[in-house]
């Protein structure tokens, strides 16, 4: 397979894999229905949704669907809705939990939950965004935006490791990846720019595997040549970048939201780290976001990532 560069080329993609269960925790809302529909229809996935089946039944009429593409399971309390569709991925009965109309905070718990959840021992959880926008000329893997708040060395290591997991299911064979900051000297003052820089040495030494990683680089440098020849800075990224790992979350939100808010981007998200591929969207995220979201969990299939 060669690389993906866009998100339509994603579903292209997976329409030629076998299709997965999604199991959609409170799925009753208008984006939520209208993404699992198509992507029932375009046979990426089988759907099943726990939810409020007359809510469900009443918006496949008032947008022309067919709901008989969907397995409903009637049930109106989000915490048990959440519960039974975490349970049907964590017995085999379904490959993919996504969120549906439920609280962020809700969902993780389900994920997190010590007892019947997905977290394998020794493993945390992060997020990876995969970002398209007109101005790039390829995708942009983003972690962490949703989930770690203030990753300390360790977790940045790990969502790292992740996020080239992710790319490389991509067909990325050797990701450049940069380790966000705002600038690209080390300094004391600034640890996101310590960190940038272990995580930099330690790929250089073969323990981070599988990606080119240079850091601490400004996002300029990392995404824009121009401004690597401006500022003469050389670096094995050289404004290239497929992974962006950023220092905290409100630096990788807002780089979120700018992308998609004010630059038009498109995105497919998900939750990393589960033992099943978990989907993580807005509520107020749009319809193609969570219908690319399904396709990148499809993707990744079955993978512990």
């Amino acid at each position: 397979m060669g690389p993906i560069r866009k998100l339509s080329e994603l579903v292209e993609t997976v329409k030629n894999k076998p299709s997965r269960k999604l199991a959609v925790a409170n799925g009753h809302d208008p984006h939520t229905i209208q993404a699992t529909y198509k992507a029932a229809t375009e046979n990426l996935v089988d759907v099943i949704i726990i939810g409020d089946k007359d809510r469900v039944l009443s918006l496949g009429s008032e947008y022309n669907m067919d709901t008989s593409v969907f397995k409903i399971i009637d049930n109106r309390d989000t915490k048990e809705a959440g519960r039974i569709a975490r349970d049907m991925v964590g017995s085999g009965e379904a490959d993919v939990l996504m969120k549906g109309l439920m609280p962020s905070d809700v969902y993780m718990k389900l994920i997190l939950d010590k007892k019947d959840g997905l977290l394998p021992k020794g493993n945390i959880l992060s997020h990876v965004a995969v970002m398209e926008v007109s101005t790039y000329p390829k995708l942009i893997f983003v972690s962490d935006v949703a989930v770690l708040p203030s990753p300390d060395l360790s977790q940045k290591v790990e969502m790292l490791k992740y996020t080239i997991e992710v790319a490389h299911s991509f067909g990325i064979k050797n990701p450049k990846a940069a380790i966000i900051a705002a600038t690209e000297k080390v300094s004391d003052k600034m640890p996101a720019t310590l960190d940038a820089a272990t995580i930099a040495k330690m790929a250089a030494r073969g323990q981070v595997k599988g990606a080119i990683v240079d850091g601490p680089l400004a996002l300029d440098i990392a995404i824009n040549k121009e401004a690597c020849e401006i500022k003469k800075f050389e670096s094995p990224i050289n404004g290239e970048a497929d992974i962006l790992i950023f220092p905290n979350i409100e630096s990788g939100n807002i780089f979120f939201k700018v992308i998609t808010k004010l630059a038009g981007g498109s995105l497919a998200a998900m939750v990393v780290g589960a033992s099943a591929p978990c989907i993580l969207t807005s509520r107020a995220d749009s319809e193609d976001s969570k219908f690319y979201s399904i396709a990148m969990a499809s993707l990744m299939g079955s993978k512990n990532v």
